[in-house]
């Protein structure tokens, strides 16, 4: 049904979505270390690739962002080492151009957050489709990563900064977008992790677009199993910690 709608409301579409763009609060990233190594336990390394989210816009320094919540959170059970490749506004498209640039090395998970900004841009979803695709090959063969990990995409149904019918239009992209990305990333045989955290007033930045540290702390929280029951396991053990 939105395909259908979009293009008829497409004027009133451009002139909320640039109403909106002028007048939006623009948080700045936190500012704090983006890689770090700290806990005890067998070896984990960890990249956190993505976007705004991922750089922990919203909070006020990156201990406060997903990035330092789950550094701590992880490091009771392992040796981390992490790295945090993010940038505000990141799509799947300019990730990929990212991830090329960045130097060979190895990672035991890379973490994926990205999405939101596919769906504001109204990429073609085949492109988008085609980008991830690319990002989990580079992942693989640039990064020696054998284990991606994939976040889902928030419900853009439910963000308060959004007008109607715009975020009505985005909520039942982000849907769709959401489906398929979960479809490809199963057939890949990644983990695919859906957005599963209340789009509560309390949990969201003052921004209304982003999360507050409380939600980064939720989501850290989310994460961590899936992480550590991902994570190689120590020699000799039966089980990962945390599991």
């Amino acid at each position: 049904m939105d395909r259908l709608l979009a293009p008829l409301l497409s004027p009133l579409l451009i002139a909320q979505a640039l109403r909106l763009r002028a007048r939006a609060l623009r948080l700045p990233e936190p500012p704090g270390p983006r890689r770090g190594e700290l806990g005890r336990g067998p070896d984990l390394r960890l990249l956190i690739l993505g976007d705004s989210s991922a750089a922990g816009v919203g909070a006020a320094h990156q201990g406060e962002a997903l990035s330092g919540q789950l550094a701590a959170a992880l490091a009771p059970h392992r040796r981390l080492t992490w790295q945090l490749e993010a940038r505000t506004g990141a799509t799947s498209r300019s990730t990929l151009t990212r991830l090329e640039t960045l130097p060979r090395q190895h990672f035991d998970i890379v973490l994926l957050v990205l999405g939101v900004n596919d769906v504001t841009s109204f990429a073609p979803l085949t492109r988008i489709l085609a980008d991830r695709a690319q990002i989990a090959q580079e992942v693989a063969a640039r990064l020696n990563t054998p284990n991606l990990i994939i976040t889902g995409i928030p419900p853009l149904a439910q963000f308060p900064l959004l007008p109607d019918p715009l975020r009505w239009i985005l909520g039942q992209r982000a849907a769709r977008l959401e489906r398929q990305l979960h479809a490809q990333a199963e057939r890949a045989g990644h983990l695919y992790l859906p957005f599963s955290m209340p789009m509560q007033p309390d949990l969201m930045a003052e921004d209304g677009f982003h999360p507050a540290p409380q939600a980064y702390a939720l989501w850290a929280k989310a994460l961590t199993p899936h992480l550590l029951m991902t994570a190689p396991r120590a020699p000799g053990s039966s089980a990962p910690p945390g599991s």
